[in-house]
């Protein structure tokens, strides 16, 4: 199966935009793990996209911002909260890479239910908080519904200097231009594009987290493979397609 390239900018670009949104402040955990560890977490039809033989686990922290529907402004109060994920990586039939979503913990309740009810995907409702403190950025987490439970974040980056030339595993890790979940029987491709990555080294201060265990994953094993900062880009998804 031919796999698209790993390009610092979308090979497919969004014709009609469904949702917009920007992401501010973000921080990139990665673990190198076997691809079998995480085939089973894959919705139908994907298979873990790797790099060198080994595929990641990812977990991000961010503030979404004026979240909306279509090209419109995006909502300032709904549509701005925190967000962390836990992630994973695939690939499709049709050679898109995308990730894949094993949970997405974020402020406000109403995106929660309205991800839920659309595209199935695994948002949860937590107490929150991001904060900045010169070149230190901090972020704590505490699940509410649903479960499991318990189920928490607290992790801390001191940001460095601008990525001039990404490694192979920094783009392999952020540019991704799509996301795969199952919804209502199938599974979903959901494009996006943005800007190229303004990515920064990142040194990890801190990290107490549950969020990857709570997801069914085994408990990262020794420090992060990759630890990166960026301070954002605006964001713009397309229509879901049905993998064939």
């Amino acid at each position: 199966m031919p796999v698209e390239d790993v390009t610092p900018q979308t090979p497919r670009p969004v014709r009609r935009s469904v949702l917009v949104q920007r992401w501010h402040d973000l921080a990139f955990l990665h673990w190198a793990v076997p691809p079998r560890t995480v085939a089973p977490f894959l919705p139908a039809g994907t298979v873990p996209d790797t790099l060198d033989g080994v595929t990641y686990v990812g977990l991000i922290g961010f503030r979404m911002v004026r979240l909306g529907l279509f090209n419109g402004p995006g909502l300032p109060y709904l549509g701005t909260f925190c967000e962390t994920n836990v992630r994973l990586y695939s690939v499709d039939p049709a050679g898109r890479r995308a990730v894949v979503f094993l949970s997405l913990e974020a402020e406000r309740l109403v995106p929660v239910l309205t991800a839920h009810a659309s595209l199935r995907l695994p948002y949860k409702w937590a107490r929150m908080r991001l904060e900045k403190d010169g070149d230190v950025v901090r972020y704590t987490s505490r699940r509410r519904w649903p479960g499991p439970r318990p189920a928490v974040n607290a992790m801390a980056v001191r940001v460095g200097p601008p990525i001039a030339a990404p490694t192979p595993l920094e783009h392999f890790v952020t540019a991704r231009w799509g996301l795969h979940t199952r919804a209502w029987g199938r599974t979903l491709h959901l494009p996006n594009e943005h800007p190229r990555w303004p990515l920064h080294r990142a040194d990890l201060l801190d990290l107490d987290d549950t969020l990857i265990t709570a997801a069914g994953l085994p408990a990262p094993a020794g420090p992060p493979a990759s630890v990166l900062f960026s301070p954002g880009v605006p964001v713009r998804f397309g229509p879901p397609s049905t993998l064939r």
